[in-house]
């Protein structure tokens, strides 16, 4: 389901799979972030942070006590960490139907780290979800990603409306 989180993403770092920097949650930037939410189990959750993080694919029976102490921590707190890599950082920003809302996140905020642009098909990607979740028209998700952090100010805003256009017409 569509939800709107406390903060914005970023982007940076670079992606081995996209190339161009990588999408994270920062609560702490102004405005919101469009996300979508998911519900899963605790298993589910270690799997897919697993990958994320570059796990080995499979078995993560070892992460899971890490990853249920961690989730109790960030539920508690707001926030806690299972690594010092990318993607290893849990946010609670809040919950929904009296379930809490979990992601994951780089360690450090949009302000502590070099922004990078997106590759654009990553780009493409994200704005074909945010069409698909939200049901946004091209516009709003053209501006959405224009102002983000790695995209502003790289990406003219002409050009990231041209490439929502073709994401959306090929998507």
């Amino acid at each position: 389901m569509p939800v709107s989180l406390p903060g914005g993403i970023y982007f940076a770092g670079e992606s081995g799979a996209w190339t161009g920097g990588m999408a994270f949650y920062d609560p702490h930037l102004p405005g919101e972030a469009a996300a979508r939410a998911y519900l899963v189990t605790l298993e589910q959750f270690t799997d897919i942070a697993a990958q994320e993080m570059y796990r080995p694919p499979g078995d993560t029976t070892e992460l899971i006590p890490a990853t249920g102490a961690a989730i109790d921590a960030a539920v508690t707190n707001g926030r806690a960490t299972l690594g010092p890599g990318r993607y290893e950082t849990l946010i609670c920003p809040g919950s929904r139907d009296g379930v809490p809302m979990l992601t994951f996140t780089a360690p450090e905020g949009a302000s502590a780290v070099p922004c990078r642009p997106p590759a654009p098909v990553y780009l493409g990607m994200i704005a074909r979800g945010l069409r698909e979740s939200h049901g946004w028209p091209a516009e709003r998700i053209a501006t959405y990603l224009a102002a983000r952090p790695g995209v502003a100010g790289t990406w003219p805003p002409d050009a990231v409306a041209a490439l929502v256009d073709r994401a959306l017409a090929d998507g």
